[in-house]
């Protein structure tokens, strides 16, 4: 298949190397995003007046109509396109013909996929948002009934001083609040226009930076080109903060596998909750509680990572920074 880019080229892609170089196996998820992206893209080149009213309405419904079909299944973006953006684009010239070609114009892969990414993990943090408070009533119903319950406080794993469970549990909920806090801090970076910036230094063609951004929900524009199609900051801030989230639950599920030991005898273990030994059947096992702990590690080496895949990158863009999304989705998918 011929490459949007390959027309100076003499020969064709190694095949290794294409599907080496290939992101559509991973970035296929964003597909949603990507024709999100796509739709405000072309009524910005219509009031624009780069696109007829014709040709948006044209390109709006065939993007609509790829989305309806990737929902029902009968589209499965895949090989031999090179990433999303493609795939739908040339899903989308076989839908509507040569019409299809002008959705590219004014913009680059370099700032569609930031566009992208930026939306997704928009979504995404709003949606564990929800996830960290139903924990949090979670863990504010078992402190109002514990209100009287005493366990003993511990410093240096020594027996310390006599508390109340409620109060001990409303440690973790204090924990996990600051952890929306920077999730919150974290997102106002990520809801930042890139759109715009092109390749790296804009484009010649008429466009409207502040209705594409408008039209996506983000709260600004980036200032400048180049900082636009570079920044990874906030991925970086993404998996930092997910990371400190990640130590609390690892935190709190060390204390559970303690509480339900005979040692220590403070809690049992539902059936429905726990494993038991093949061989030793007096046994229940906090299988749980010590896959969240083992986790922990997964997403502390995204942080590590990121913070590589970024270190000494020339500017601007660099397909080094084809490697943020696969953290991104894991650190997600994993909290």
């Amino acid at each position: 298949m011929a490459k949007v880019w390959s027309k100076r080229f003499d020969s064709t892609l190694n095949p290794f190397i294409e599907k080496f170089n290939a992101s559509i196996g991973f970035d296929k998820t964003l597909i949603l995003e990507d024709i999100e992206c796509s739709i405000a893209h072309a009524k910005m080149l219509c009031k624009t007046q780069v696109l007829s009213l014709k040709e948006t309405s044209q390109i709006i419904s065939g993007l609509d109509t790829i989305k309806i079909e990737f929902l029902e299944g009968k589209f499965c973006p895949g090989a031999p396109s090179e990433d999303i953006h493609y795939c739908i684009e040339e899903k989308l010239i076989g839908l509507i013909g040569d019409t299809g070609k002008k959705l590219h114009t004014g913009r680059s892969r370099n700032d569609q996929v930031g566009a992208d990414l930026r939306i997704w993990l928009r979504k995404a943090i709003d949606n564990l948002d929800l996830l960290i408070i139903d924990l949090q009533k979670s863990m504010f119903n078992i402190a109002k009934a514990n209100v009287y319950t005493l366990i003993p406080g511990y410093t240096h794993m020594q027996r310390a001083q006599p508390v109340s469970l409620a109060h001990h549990m409303m440690a973790y909920l204090e924990m996990f609040e600051r952890d929306r806090e920077r999730l919150k801090e974290v997102r106002a970076r990520v809801n930042i226009s890139p759109l715009g910036a092109a390749a790296l230094a804009g484009t010649k063609i008429k466009i409207d930076r502040f209705f594409t951004a408008e039209e996506l929900g983000f709260e600004k524009i980036y200032k400048n080109s180049i900082d636009a199609v570079s920044d990874r900051d906030f991925c970086v801030e993404f998996v930092s903060a997910s990371a400190l989230l990640m130590s609390h639950l690892s935190k709190i599920s060390e204390e559970i596998i303690l509480w339900v030991t005979d040692e220590f005898s403070f809690a049992n273990l539902t059936d429905k909750c726990a494993t038991g030994s093949s061989l030793m059947p007096q046994k229940k096992n906090p299988d749980v509680p010590e896959l969240i702990r083992g986790k922990t590690g997964r997403v502390y080496g995204h942080l590590q990572a990121l913070l590589t895949m970024i270190k000494g990158v020339p500017l601007s863009y660099n397909k080094d920074f084809q490697e943020d999304k696969e953290p991104i989705f894991d650190t997600v998918e994993t909290i």
